[in-house]
């Protein structure tokens, strides 16, 4: 196995154009425990630990640009504000050592279904950039996972950011685990509400072969909203909207039995965490200002 240690992030995407096979290493804390286990055995380890770049972040007025190195400790101190989801999954990363060396850039980098960060980027409806010697391009997230452990990367690309929306509205995520610490996640959920467009995304994990939305639970959760005027009103959700969306919630999955749990359990903690997700999160409106109906 050979080691390259590019100086630089155009020395390395020169590096990954020469050698697409190269397996890019950060953080370290999904590539090492698939090396040390004999799971995967690359020819090269593309090492960027030296691209300073990759571990800064940038606060816009809209959007949040979060390099692919930004450690989840950081996350967690510095921008739980503006990307209260994600604060939420990374305090759920492993242990404080782990959170202090991976990064966003890794989950999606590995793109495994039980990465933390996963469920709450897809409900901020993120992008990711990524380069090459070729270019530049945003990958929006529903279009970023394309199988087990797959993603969209053409294999001479690199993952040079995030691009995440401000929130501007409540946030949640809920992962059920083994234990508290230093678990994969059995299942995990995330929400977010989004009262500028007065719409509602979800993200799943862990409960299908690949990251994903409860899409049709958004639909119904969206219409009965604007319908019922809860957006204006704040009024308590009814049990029964509640509860149809989480049913819709659990049929989004499509997940499998395995050591940590059955399909069946999966299915039913998806449905308890997006009712208790939308529970919190809409309590968390009903009681920040909202314009007048009607008011410039």
């Amino acid at each position: 196995m050979d080691f390259l240690r590019p100086a630089g992030w155009e020395e390395a995407l020169a590096a990954k154009a020469e050698h697409p096979t190269a397996v890019p290493i950060a953080g370290g804390t999904d590539v090492m425990v698939e090396i040390n286990f004999d799971h995967r055995r690359p020819e090269y380890l593309l090492d960027l630990n030296r691209i300073g770049e990759l571990t800064e972040w940038e606060v816009g007025v809209e959007n949040v640009r979060l390099g692919a190195s930004v450690p989840y400790t950081a996350i967690m101190e510095n921008l739980r504000a503006e990307l209260p989801g994600l604060a939420l999954a990374s305090h759920t990363v492993a242990s404080p050592q782990i959170r202090n060396r991976g990064g966003v850039g890794g989950n999606l980098g590995t793109a495994s279904p039980a990465g933390d960060a996963h469920p709450a980027l897809l409900a901020a409806g993120a992008e990711v950039e990524v380069e090459s010697v070729r270019g530049s391009r945003m990958i929006p997230i529903d279009d970023f996972y394309t199988g087990v452990k797959r993603n969209a990367l053409a294999a001479d690309e690199l993952i040079r950011a995030v691009h995440i929306k401000k929130a501007d509205g409540p946030q949640q995520y809920s992962k059920v685990g083994t234990r508290n610490a230093m678990v994969i996640a059995v299942c995990a959920f995330g929400l977010a509400l989004h009262p500028e467009t007065r719409t509602v995304r979800t993200g799943i994990g862990s409960a299908a072969p690949t990251p994903v939305r409860a899409e049709a639970a958004e639909d119904f959760l969206n219409a009965a909203l604007e319908e019922g005027g809860f957006w204006e009103s704040g009024d308590i959700i009814t049990p029964s909207i509640a509860k149809q969306f989480a049913q819709l919630a659990s049929g989004a999955c499509n997940p499998i039995d395995d050591v940590r749990a059955t399909a069946k359990y999966r299915r039913h903690a998806v449905g308890i965490m997006a009712r208790r997700t939308l529970g919190w999160t809409w309590e968390q409106y009903r009681g920040t200002p909202r314009p007048l109906e009607g008011a410039a």
